[in-house]
């Protein structure tokens, strides 16, 4: 018995050491520079915000103490981007120009971030449509989203989906299913039975749903996938440690109404 007693004795004591080694103090780590920087067809839209501590409530307040400014390596110009006082976010109405290549830098509590990319060429959006599939627990419309490949090989795209203008659904696809400069992409939606959906998936008759289709590099295609998976991405930005990413690229956008009693199924 004593023997026993004193095998016990030791676990609790290995026990409680590896509970120390693992004690990590996660509700103290400082917070961080989110950057989401976004060049299109549009203008720029950079928006600033810090990470949360464990524990305490989202704070989403954008900053808008930094010095943004944006230059176009091709052209040699650089310009300020200066913060819309409506939302705090950094914008202009100047669009970026396919083929060249773009640096965003931030200058904030006299730390500097910066990254470069390309301005990617546009794609367009050919057909967006929904059907039903017959799936064994219930029907389920789909979104059929066809668009062109852009002539540069290893192309990827991220597909965002909102639905009322909030964002619904997201996706990451490549080039590899590309048909003679086609791509066709499905995305599973709402069941036909919404008393057996979630909520965050249901389509209600009359919802407008937008899709987005953007270009993207091999490198952004890496970091949303990271994102997805809830794993360490590629670092987007040079100098100190930040969260966020900078993407140059054309959006396509089209648009439809939601009605499940028009619905064909799914050949």
């Amino acid at each position: 018995m004593r023997y026993y007693a004193l095998i016990t004795l030791l676990l609790m004591v290995v026990a409680t050491s590896c509970e120390k080694e693992l004690d990590f103090r996660y509700h103290d780590v400082e917070s961080a520079l989110v950057i989401e920087g976004a060049l299109t067809d549009r203008g720029a839209d950079i928006l600033l915000t810090l990470t949360t501590p464990m524990g305490e409530p989202m704070d989403l307040t954008p900053l808008t103490d930094a010095a943004v400014t944006l230059t176009d390596l091709t052209a040699g110009e650089t310009r300020t981007i200066d913060t819309d006082p409506a939302t705090g976010r950094y914008t202009d109405t100047i669009p970026g120009i396919p083929g060249h290549e773009y640096t965003l830098s931030i200058d904030r509590n006299g730390q500097t971030f910066t990254s470069t990319t390309a301005m990617r060429e546009p794609t367009q959006i050919l057909s967006i449509e929904f059907k039903w599939i017959k799936m064994p627990y219930d029907y389920v419309a789909i979104l059929k989203t066809t668009f062109t490949d852009t002539p540069a090989a290893d192309d990827c795209y991220w597909i965002r989906i909102y639905r009322n203008a909030d964002p619904y659904k997201w996706l990451i696809v490549d080039d590899r299913g590309a048909n003679d400069g086609i791509i066709s992409e499905i995305t599973m939606t709402s069941r036909k039975d919404l008393d057996e959906e979630d909520e965050k998936d249901i389509l209600r008759d009359g919802d407008l749903v937008t899709v987005t289709v953007t270009p993207i590099s091999r490198q952004m295609m890496d970091y949303l996938t990271a994102l997805q998976s809830n794993s360490n991405g590629p670092a987007m930005f040079e100098g100190p440690f930040c969260l966020g990413y900078f993407l140059a690229s054309p959006v396509a956008t089209d648009s439809t109404t939601y009605h499940p009693d028009q619905l064909t199924q799914y050949q």
